[in-house]
């Protein structure tokens, strides 16, 4: 029996199934729960969502500590790590596009930064974390990219927070895990991290708009001698009106109500555990197709992204020809980010896509290579 051209009905969709890192299919569930009706934000009815919110966010950090949760993308949450946390001087490991962007952030905030580059592709070791450390520091924090989204390269995050606790124990350990939470495990108290961030449209396969971030308490201990915090991103002031199950300003209640569906659907039905091992699942068979068609793969062994492959474009096709071919199938995937477009493509396997949804996206690639 001969392969149906189109199995999941995609072509007939108003806009293509996404496989791009971000933003990510959304179930039909998840959507529909933005379209309930409207309440007051200071009502009971917000607190017990957002309550059970946070229960489930911390379930999902595996952590004691606070997630704060407030309408933004995660560089929102990039700033408040900086505002809150460092005093004067970090130290921004730099491997892509968006742990490059967190170095901007924490100057545009007037910290003094020093920024140490890795060639994109490379990932962020404990080795280099802590020469760092010795020879800049001391510094109030580091920032780390966990997963670059623009490389596909996952950094040993666990690795490097060990070595700062006991290298420089009182600089704070701020993650960003923007496309890696939810898609592999990040238990930050067992790895002892002070912020670690996320957005609510990448692995979560929530719609964007949301940023989350676990907070340590030390944060939030030095906070307190922190002037200039502004005030959308002040933790002290989420933390108050945390207290209360609520938020200084208006929440994004329709966001928040998709992604409490969301939450249950991966705490209780699906399971962390399963959906940590999916994730792992596809990446390897996108893995093993590229290196199979004669493609490569760009970040560096032994550091590749559970939830976006980078494709080295060693063949040199037209990325633009793939991606118009795939929409006429109705799908897409995202070419090379920045000095990489054209050099390198990207596919994403993220949020809730399962390996059949993978298979057809590959075998239709393949068709295209064969055309």
């Amino acid at each position: 029996m001969t392969q149906p051209k189109d199995p999941f009905g995609w072509s007939k969709r108003p806009y293509p199934r996404l496989f791009i890192p971000g933003p990510t299919e959304v179930r039909p569930e998840v959507l529909q729960a933005q379209a309930e009706l409207m309440i007051g934000h200071r009502t009971k009815d917000l607190e017990d969502l957002f309550a059970a919110i946070q229960a489930q966010l911390r379930r999902l950090y595996e952590t004691k500590y606070r997630v704060f949760v407030t309408a933004s993308s995660g560089m929102g949450q990039q700033e408040a790590a900086i505002r809150n946390g460092v005093r004067d001087h970090v130290i921004c490991f730099v491997n892509g596009a968006f742990s490059k962007r967190w170095s901007e952030v924490a100057a545009g905030c007037g910290k003094r930064v020093t920024r140490v580059d890795v060639e994109w592709g490379q990932a962020i070791t404990p080795d280099l974390v802590a020469d760092a450390l010795r020879t800049h520091g001391p510094a109030d924090a580091i920032t780390v990219v966990h997963n670059e989204t623009s490389t596909g390269v996952l950094s040993p995050v666990g690795e490097i927070a060990a070595v700062v606790r006991e290298i420089a124990p009182d600089t704070f350990i701020f993650v960003d895990a923007v496309s890696s939470f939810a898609g592999t495990r990040i238990p930050f108290d067992e790895w002892g991290l002070d912020v670690c961030l996320t957005s609510s449209q990448k692995a979560l396969a929530c719609p964007p708009g949301l940023a989350l971030a676990a907070v340590s308490d030390r944060v939030l201990e030095r906070a307190k001698t922190i002037e200039g915090r502004g005030w959308y991103f002040d933790y002290l002031l989420l933390e108050k009106y945390l207290q209360r199950n609520t938020t200084p300003s208006t929440p994004a209640i329709s966001l928040l109500r998709a992604l409490h569906v969301q939450l249950t659907y991966i705490l209780d039905e699906e399971g962390p555990a399963n959906r940590y091992a999916r994730h792992a699942e596809l990446a390897e068979m996108t893995r093993e197709w590229a290196l199979s068609r004669g493609f490569g793969l760009f970040a560096a062994e032994g550091y590749r992204s559970p939830t976006v492959t980078t494709v080295a474009n060693t063949r040199g096709i037209d990325v633009g020809a793939l991606n118009t071919f795939l929409k006429s199938r109705g799908m897409v995937i995202s070419n090379g980010y920045g000095d990489l477009k054209n050099k390198t493509f990207r596919i994403a396997h993220m949020g809730d896509t399962t390996r059949e949804e993978m298979q057809y996206l590959l075998e239709t690639i393949d068709e295209f290579l064969g055309g």
